[in-house]
């Protein structure tokens, strides 16, 4: 599993994941009670303020102490709740928030002449904002509001006083409303909530397939790389790092039935799984021109690639082009042709640097490419490195928005040389992730360096050394 998807996965929840909707539910209500008995710690005490304008001065003593004990609890419930886990305690930490505010509440009624007195009013409050606050099922809530109904029943009988019936009526009209309100909410909300739970196991198994066709995609695209690099006459490494698992980056080893050999290397516009297909078509028109013509120039290989790739863009309705170019290589000629990144050439006989340019057009933009390419014809000589490579390298990016550059590259090219292909890539691809700030792009680069022709020297046989080498931009 790609660290990509490690990444995602953390940001699922694990009853998503486990597609446990008690699991999630219950979490909900365990985070949910932070804010219910944060609220109760700040506003029972603000209530207080009230008590002290509206209230008889003798019950302000009694009703200071009722509050403190209610916001101390509150309180120790927030601490607690804060510092355990969501488990099946979190609804009995729902109750006890609730009925011991609404105890509280009963007994202020007590003191304040049980049925006849307003002060019930602040019950309603209890049933219909705890409730709300909770996403939990309508039952809870039913519950929770008979017990509230059934303390202020209790509370103002066991201390009877007289009142007036059609008081206790009306409170209790107003109470049981208030209930009912409150389950029916509640339960229409836990409907939503089984429906959101629903969708988001559903969203997450569409997005696990999905990563399964990607990862199948990777497989397939990182497969049609060349599996053996060592080709007659040359020493050649390669790296390929795409920004997403399917790459539009592309390069090619080959050495056809003839004995002719080739390298190739391209770019598509973009990346991503579109970008991947098509670097998987090219990949394909380029064995089959092999197959068919194993000895064929760059130019026509390029020429027959950009046909199939126009007629296949064509048919999916896309603006997507690819740079690209094709090298054949000799005993001490290399035959160029395509459009793609500078070609830097380190020649050993100098200690120098040379960065030819390539020509040509892009792949997939016109029908025929005949008329359109210059090709080009570069001297070998052994010991001299070639690099190829794509724009990802040098269009990275810092954290300041400065871009990598080809002239650092080159430089790192310069200095790492000598440390034969396999090493030299490593290095090129370690300082340009240490340099980009995220990984926006494709990055591949291909290195080869001439040997004897009867033999391809190993790299444990080149000479490890750092020296300065003078620049020079053909």
């Amino acid at each position: 599993m790609s660290l990509k998807r490690r990444k995602d996965d953390t940001e699922v929840s694990e009853a998503v994941v486990r597609n446990d909707f008690d699991l999630y539910q219950t979490d909900l209500v365990h985070k949910w009670l932070r804010t219910v008995t944060l609220l109760a710690f700040c506003l029972v005490p603000l209530f207080f303020l009230l008590d002290m304008i509206m209230l008889p001065a003798a019950l302000i003593p009694q009703f200071a102490v009722y509050r403190s004990v209610s916001t101390a609890l509150a309180l120790g419930q927030y601490l607690i709740i804060r510092n355990t886990k969501a488990s099946h305690f979190s609804y009995l930490h729902g109750y006890f928030a609730s009925l011991q505010v609404g105890a509280v509440i009963a007994m202020m009624t007590v003191a304040l002449g049980g049925f006849n007195h307003g002060y019930y009013a602040g019950l309603m409050l209890v049933i219909i904002g705890v409730s709300l606050l909770l996403p939990w099922r309508g039952k809870h809530t039913a519950i929770n509001a008979a017990v509230i109904v059934a303390m202020y029943l209790g509370f103002n009988f066991r201390w009877s006083q007289s009142f007036d019936p059609a008081l206790l009526a009306n409170n209790l009209f107003f109470l049981v409303s208030a209930g009912i309100i409150a389950v029916a909410i509640n339960e229409l909300r836990y409907r939503l909530i089984a429906n959101e739970f629903s969708l988001l196991v559903k969203l997450k198994q569409a997005r696990d397939s999905l990563w399964g066709e990607m990862e199948l995609a990777k497989d397939i695209q990182m497969s049609l790389l060349p599996k053996q690099l060592c080709i007659p006459g040359y020493d050649i490494a390669a790296s390929m790092a795409p920004a997403l698992e399917v790459g539009g980056d592309y390069y090619e080893v080959v050495e056809t039935s003839s004995g002719a050999r080739y390298v190739a290397i391209g770019d598509v516009a973009g990346h991503g799984l579109s970008a991947g297909l098509i670097m998987m078509m090219v990949q394909t028109s380029l064995q089959t021109v092999l197959k068919t013509d194993p000895d064929c120039s760059p130019e026509h290989a390029l020429e027959t690639i950009n046909g199939a790739l126009r007629e296949n863009v064509s048919r999916m309705d896309s603006d997507h082009y690819m740079t690209m170019s094709i090298l054949k290589l000799g005993a001490d000629t290399i035959d160029v042709a395509g459009h793609h990144q500078d070609i830097i050439v380190y020649r050993a006989a100098t200690r120098s640097v040379e960065v030819i340019p390539t020509s040509g057009t892009w792949l997939g933009i016109i029908d025929s490419l005949k008329g359109l390419q210059t090709p080009l014809r570069i001297s070998i000589n052994k010991d001299d490195i070639i690099l190829l490579f794509t724009d990802g390298l040098t269009e990275a990016t810092n954290t300041q928005g400065e871009m990598f550059g080809q002239d650092q590259l080159e430089h790192l090219f310069a200095r790492y040389v000598t440390h034969g292909p396999t090493l030299l890539a490593e290095r090129i691809q370690t300082h340009v992730h240490a340099y980009q700030n995220d990984q926006n792009d494709d990055m591949t680069l291909l290195i080869l360096c001439k040997t004897d022709e009867d033999s391809s020297l190993t790299e444990n046989s080149n000479q490890v050394f750092e020296s300065d080498y003078q620049l020079e931009k053909a």
